[in-house]
């Protein structure tokens, strides 16, 4: 696979925050395939309901 490099900027109260969002991006990146990654995003952007549900069941 072919890889490809970007430059973000990560909104974060701490540098230590954005780290740590970093790698939690980096985890799901590996993890989930980008048509997953876009329904995460989808259900987070648009469906609070589910998206409280989701935190709840991984107790954040």
């Amino acid at each position: 696979m072919t890889k490809y490099n970007y430059e973000i900027n990560i909104e974060a109260a701490t540098e230590a925050e954005a780290d740590s969002k970093m790698s939690a991006i980096g985890t799901l990146i590996k993890k989930l395939t980008a048509k997953e990654l876009a329904k995460l995003a989808h259900i987070v952007q648009n469906d609070p309901i589910k998206t409280a549900m989701a935190k709840k069941a991984l107790g954040v």
